[in-house]
């Protein structure tokens, strides 16, 4: 069973449709909108701030959601790809946007729709990515814009997450 846990008269707001692994831990101010996945040992705390969680967006593992109390939010909407061991700091992710495995992404950071923050990456504070573009780095550059099928693979992923998550409810 996950940890859910209440923090400050905070408790967790997860829709039913929700996947959320054995050992996934949300706490406090926390929305997960419906058909969303929380994969095995992704941590969202929303002790300090609010993390909202769009629909069909998955958040895979060892993945962390936190910000920095009375400076940001996290805001991740929906048909994300966050992968393994990224950090999503107080940040928002624009909906179908894909954030690499172990990429960090800055307090106030905004990254666009479709955009894709490589594998990696770290997105400083306040860096505005543009929509479909790929970002790579560890002081993050936009690289080049993105092809048409590469803006669609946030998404795509998001699909997938969605129909693995039916299986491992079983």
């Amino acid at each position: 069973m996950a940890i859910v846990k209440n923090y400050n008269q905070h408790t967790p707001e997860i829709h039913e449709s929700v996947f959320l692994a054995e050992n996934a831990v949300v706490v406090g101010e926390v929305y997960i909108a419906e058909s969303a996945s929380i994969w095995y040992g992704a941590v969202l705390r929303g002790d300090v701030g609010s993390i909202r969680i769009g629909a069909r967006t998955n958040i895979q593992d060892n993945a962390t959601v936190h910000m920095t109390g009375g400076v940001s939010d996290a805001l991740v909407e929906e048909d994300v790809t966050v992968g393994h061991n990224a950090v999503i700091h107080g940040a928002t992710v624009r909906r179908g946007a894909l954030i690499g495995m172990g990429s960090v992404i800055l307090d106030n950071a905004e990254i666009g729709e479709g955009a894709i923050i490589a594998a990696g990456a770290v997105v400083p504070p306040r860096m505005k990515v543009p929509p479909r573009v790929l970002v790579r780095g560890t002081s993050a550059k936009v690289v080049r814009e993105l092809t048409e099928r590469e803006a669609l693979e946030g998404a795509a992923g998001a699909a997938i997450y969605q129909e693995l998550a039916l299986g491992h409810r079983r």
